[in-house]
C-alpha cells in the first residue's frame, strides 16, 4: 500500500484530502504543524508528502529542507501561494511539484500518481548511467549523446546542463538552480543563458525543437526533463 503523508492545518481540507485517498486505496497519515510532520515522516517512512507552505510553527520549505536531509520521498507542494518567487523557493528547497488552491482533486491525485512511479521506476541519480528516449539517447558514462544510431556533438557547456536534468527525470528543475551548477553564483541571474542552451539542446536532440517533447519549460520557473 502506497503511503501519504498529509501536512495540513485546515482539518477540512485535510478530511477531504484524506477521505480521497482512503478511497482509493492510500494509507494516509496526516500532521497539522512542520514538527509533527518531520516526526511522522521519520517514523512512518511514507512513500509521498503533501505539504502546505502555511503551517502555524515554520515555514513548509524549512519542512521541505528537513526531508531532504535524509530523504528523497516525493513532495508536492499544495499552497494558495501563487507568487513565482514563492514557488521557485520550494523548489530550490527539494519540493518535486507545486500546485495552486484552489485545485482539482483529479489533478492533485494524478500529479501523486506520476511521482510514486517516478520514484518507483528512477533509480537514484549516481547509478543511472543511461537514458534512452524514442528521439535519442544519453550514454553517461561515455559522455555520449546519439540520435537515430548518429552521435551528436555536444559542448561541455551543453552536457552539464543536459546531465542535470536527465538525472532528475520528472522533476522540476529551477532557473536559479541550472544557472549556479553550470555557470557558478555569480552568473545565477542569467537566465537568457539557458534559453540559448536550451534551444541548443533541443535543435541537436528532439525531432520538433518548436514543440519539444523532453525538454520542457515551465515557464518562469525552470525546466523539466521528460523520457
Amino acid at each position: 500500500m502506497t503511503r501519504v503523508l498529509v501536512v495540513e492545518d485546515d482539518p477540512q481540507l485535510v478530511r477531504a484530502l484524506v477521505l480521497n485517498l482512503r478511497a482509493r486505496r492510500y494509507g494516509v497519515d496526516s500532521a497539522a504543524d512542520g514538527a509533527t510532520a518531520l516526526s511522522l515522516a521519520a517514523a512512518r517512512q511514507p512513500d509521498a508528502v503533501i505539504l502546505d507552505l502555511g503551517l502555524p510553527d515554520m515555514d513548509g520549505t524549512d519542512v521541505i529542507r528537513g526531508l531532504r536531509g535524509w530523504s528523497r520521498v516525493p513532495i508536492l507542494v499544495l499552497s494558495a501561494r501563487r507568487a513565482s518567487d514563492e514557488k521557485v523557493a520550494a523548489l530550490d528547497a527539494g519540493a518535486d511539484d507545486y500546485i495552486t488552491k484552489p485545485f482539482s482533486m483529479d489533478e492533485l491525485l494524478a500529479r501523486l500518481r506520476a511521482a510514486v512511479r517516478r520514484t518507483d521506476a528512477a533509480p537514484l541519480a549516481p547509478d543511472i548511467v543511461r537514458v534512452t528516449t524514442d528521439e535519442f539517447t544519453i550514454d553517461l558514462a561515455a559522455k555520449k549523446a546519439s540520435r537515430g544510431g548518429r552521435d551528436i556533438r555536444l559542448t561541455p557547456t551543453e552536457w552539464h546542463l543536459l546531465e542535470i536534468l536527465v538525472t532528475n527525470p520528472g522533476r522540476l528543475i529551477t532557473q536559479k538552480h541550472l544557472l549556479q551548477e553550470v555557470w557558478g553564483e555569480s552568473r545565477s541571474d542569467k537566465t537568457n543563458y539557458l534559453r540559448v542552451y536550451m534551444a541548443q539542446l533541443r535543435r541537436k536532440l528532439e525531432t520538433d525543437p518548436a514543440h519539444p517533447r523532453h525538454l520542457i519549460t515551465e515557464p518562469g520557473m525552470g525546466y523539466r526533463f521528460e523520457g
